[in-house]
């Protein structure tokens, strides 16, 4: 599953805790969960739109964690971040076709959103993403942090890792972040958060 390439990296900045893992999986995993996303897709949603009907326009899919493919890279990621796996939420697949993307967001949830209580209520606030690129698309797709002027360029199997928290333990907004419009071809990415409590 992980490349023996697989090295990792601390972002040089004060203002959030970034990890960066180039090589973090190989190219077969990557395919077998390319062909999982294709099987399952539908159509991604999100939990504020803050009034923009084309805020994300990718495709999603949750993976089955029952599949080999997708337990390695459950378990990968938890000892990657030394993180507890009951925390996690299911992975999903994403797939971005030429011009989709996801506007500037924050995985956390907002307070003042309307569906804080909802999200938040059982699980807490959401702690750490991990997000895998499983493709190159041949143009466009890259990943956009604005409050640390870096912009990540899709690398297959590249693990790009944050925490959404602070070091106070509240939201940090530096961690605003954009999947950019693919400009040709189509890009392929897994993501993983995780939770304050436990996930039942």
């Amino acid at each position: 599953m992980t490349s023996p390439a697989a090295t990792v990296q601390r972002v040089p900045t004060r203002l959030l805790d970034m990890r960066i893992c180039r090589a973090f999986l190989d190219a077969d995993a990557c395919a077998t969960l390319i062909d999982l996303i294709e099987a399952e897709r539908r159509p991604s949603t999100i939990a504020d739109d803050v009034g923009q009907p084309l805020f994300r326009t990718s495709e999603t899919c949750d993976l089955d964690a029952s599949r080999p493919v997708v337990a390695r890279l459950d378990a990968a990621i938890a000892e990657l971040l030394d993180l507890d796996p009951a925390h996690g939420e299911r992975v999903q697949g994403q797939r971005y076709a030429v011009g989709q993307e996801f506007k500037l967001h924050t995985d956390y949830f907002e307070r003042r959103g309307a569906d804080y209580d909802k999200y938040c209520g059982r699980w807490g606030q959401r702690t750490w993403t991990a997000m895998v690129y499983l493709n190159v698309p041949a143009a466009g797709g890259a990943t956009r942090f604005k409050a640390i002027d870096k912009t990540i360029q899709p690398e297959l199997g590249k693990l790009v890792a944050w925490n959404n928290l602070g070091a106070d333990g509240r939201p940090n907004f530096a961690t605003l972040h954009q999947g950019m419009k693919v400009r040709a071809g189509v890009k392929y990415i897994v993501t993983k958060w995780y939770r304050e409590r436990p996930v039942a």
